[in-house]
């Protein structure tokens, strides 16, 4: 549970957060979080963002990459990350802060009319051969009214032997990535929780969830050992890298408890300071419109919220 001090200091913050923190941790009357959700289309985070719309309905002229993004430049360097600016980032982060998606109507034909993939220039809801960049895309349509539902049976279509899914199997990969089969999963939750979704997409999802477990969301299942240290890392916004807390925080959205979740919970555990705050650890290289959390090293409003909130969900608070 959240004592005084902390909540305050976590309640001092953007609507696009604060409302969660109302509903999630403080159990504020619906009509009291509901009215703070409603202020993130006219004030702080989600307001800055939702200016920045071109008006042919995308963000930055791109549907995942920028238009004046140079896939042989500077920022497409190994270590130069990526931008975060385009269309499918904006619509991720904003549905994420909780915009009512009527406050985009026509944002969904405007894109179907004039974004297309930067991969082979394909129409944007029809989604491309990235399985997070789809996972994303399914997301996104679901909450903004397109229909995505072809674009929903893709996911069982390319599920991977092993369970998950890798990016990377256009080029051949036959093993699943923890990055992949996360995202994918974020978008299946998404997708079925807003459309009821289907027989084929749960069982689908099922077997992504236990490709996680098996590897106790931190593991290789062939050596045993930390898969990488971005594993353990506490990092807000989450953009597409897994994360330990960022997979916890899916299992709880699922509602899937499992004693194999007992390491990632340490991690998350472990991690909590004193005064019962996370630190940012990293900021993620890359273009973006402007930063949304604190820079590496200090206390976190938004990592707070999710460590918090997955201790709850997982100590039955």
């Amino acid at each position: 549970m959240v004592d005084a001090s902390l909540a305050e200091w976590l309640l001092d913050s953007d609507p696009a957060l604060r409302w969660k923190v109302e509903r999630d941790l403080l159990g504020a009357p619906e009509e009291v979080w509901r009215a703070t959700r409603a202020q993130v289309a006219s004030q702080g985070l989600g307001a800055r963002l939702l200016a920045l719309q071109d008006p042919d309905g995308q963000w930055a002229g791109g549907a995942y990459f920028p238009a004046d993004f140079d896939m042989r430049g500077p920022e497409a360097a190994p270590d130069a990350g990526q931008p975060w600016t385009a269309t499918t980032w904006a619509l991720n982060t904003l549905r994420e802060w909780g915009l009512d998606a009527a406050v985009l109507a026509g944002t969904a034909q405007k894109l179907d009319a004039n974004s297309r993939w930067e991969y082979d220039n394909l129409p944007y809801w029809g989604g491309e051969v990235d399985c997070c960049i789809n996972a994303y895309t399914l997301a996104n349509g679901a909450w903004l009214g397109a229909d995505v539902s072809a674009l929903a049976e893709w996911f069982p279509q390319h599920q991977l032997d092993d369970g998950g899914w890798n990016c990377e199997w256009v080029n051949g990969s036959k093993r699943s990535s923890f990055h992949s089969t996360l995202n994918t999963l974020l978008g299946l939750l998404y997708y079925e929780t807003a459309t009821g979704g289907s027989e084929a997409l749960r069982t689908a999802r099922k077997a992504g969830e236990e490709y996680l477990l098996e590897r106790r969301l931190l593991r290789s299942l062939s050596t045993g050992e930390i898969v990488g240290p971005w594993a353990r890392v506490f990092a807000y916004p989450f953009r597409w890298q897994y994360t330990a807390l960022r997979a916890l925080d899916y299992f709880r959205a699922a509602d899937r408890r499992d004693p194999r979740l007992e390491e990632a919970v340490d991690v998350v555990r472990t991690a909590r300071r004193p005064d019962g705050t996370w630190l940012q650890e990293e900021r993620y290289p890359g273009r973006v419109w402007f930063d949304v959390d604190v820079p590496p090293g200090e206390p976190s409003k938004w990592l707070t919220f999710y460590a918090t909130r997955a201790l709850d969900w997982w100590d039955g608070s």
